[in-house]
């Protein structure tokens, strides 16, 4: 059994509602529950990047629905990077994971109307002021979030472990020390700061005019 630290559970979840997911009978009415677990899963790690993916779109929905449940797949995302650009395709695997936004690999649909297509509602080198762009398909509302992990800095003591563990002369006392200064700025980012604005910044994002 998968041992994840326990502040997994205490960091934010996502309710969504997927018509998709309804129409197969998946689950009733649809409705999917999302933790940082799933995302940890996906990416196969938990660091910064994934925690700040995460919380940007819990943010950003939370901002495009005001109290609302999102529904899975009513969402069209942006990405500010290119897929091989830093972090972009983490962070784009994450929105992917809890908005069904995917690029032309995505799922295409049912039937000749193409019901529930997914793909390419992933969209990257957008131009947009922040991280990631995220717009309703049904109002065209939308928002566009960006984060800077420097509101919640690394220990100290991180960069010496770091260059120890990546040069092979951590001993084992050092490399569980450095895991865990890892996962607890993690679990500061996730638990402490999850809504902070000094963290995730939001901004409102009009449609463009036809």
């Amino acid at each position: 059994m998968t041992r994840f630290p326990s502040f997994f559970a205490e960091a934010p979840r996502l309710t969504v509602r997927d018509p998709l997911a309804a129409f197969l009978g998946t689950c009733a009415g649809g409705i999917v529950e999302y933790g940082y677990e799933d995302a940890v899963r996906l990416t196969g790690h938990s660091c910064p990047a994934v925690a700040g993916a995460y919380l940007m779109v819990i943010n950003g929905l939370g901002f495009l629905h005001d109290g609302g449940i999102p529904e899975r797949g009513g969402i069209e995302v942006f990405m500010r990077g290119e897929p091989g650009q830093g972090t972009t395709g983490v962070l784009a695997s994450v929105a992917t994971l809890l908005t069904g936004a995917a690029p032309e690999t995505g799922f295409g649909g049912i039937g000749p109307s193409r019901r529930f297509a997914r793909r390419d509602l992933l969209h990257f080198g957008a131009d947009i002021d922040g991280a990631i762009g995220l717009r309703r398909r049904d109002t065209g509302a939308g928002v566009v979030v960006d984060i800077d992990t420097g509101a919640v800095p690394h220990a100290a003591a991180m960069d010496g472990l770091l260059a120890q563990a990546l040069a092979g002369r951590a001993d084992a006392e050092g490399l569980e020390s450095f895991a865990a200064l890892w996962q607890d700025r993690v679990r500061r980012m996730l638990v402490e700061h999850a809504d902070d604005p000094k963290l995730i910044h939001l901004y409102d994002w009009p449609a463009a005019e036809a």
